[in-house]
């Protein structure tokens, strides 16, 4: 069962975004959701992840102090918003669920199409 990233687009440095990852009740039934991105020619990097039983997070980085990633357990959704955008944030973001207390994206599963977000300087 894949998750499905949403609410990417073209914003302007500095800008703001929320990404929304949305899944079956079922699919959630698991230890954690993480957001991955990939940017073109790149390899796809960790964002951060929510524990969704206790509701931590954790971050890259990267993107510590600017992303914060929160879930809506009722709806099914989690979401990643993110602020103080920069150009090299540019990338497809992906959202993935796994069972395992693991920042490796190949112990997540779920993997959609993931979202598109441009970042202009």
């Amino acid at each position: 069962v894949q998750l499905q990233a949403s609410g990417g687009g073209l914003v302007q440095a500095g800008d703001s975004l929320r990404l929304s990852c949305a899944a079956s009740e079922h699919t959630l039934r698991t230890f954690a959701v993480a957001w991955f991105r990939q940017a073109p020619g790149k390899e796809r990097e960790f964002v951060g992840r929510l524990t969704l039983s206790a509701g931590l997070t954790s971050y890259a980085d990267s993107v510590k102090g600017r992303f914060t990633i929160s879930g809506n357990n009722a709806k099914n959704l989690v979401f990643l918003q993110m602020d103080s955008l920069r150009p090299e944030d540019t990338a497809v973001y992906y959202c993935a669920r796994s069972d395992f207390n693991t920042l490796r994206s190949s112990l997540y599963t779920g993997w959609g199409q993931g979202t598109q977000v441009t970042v202009s300087s």
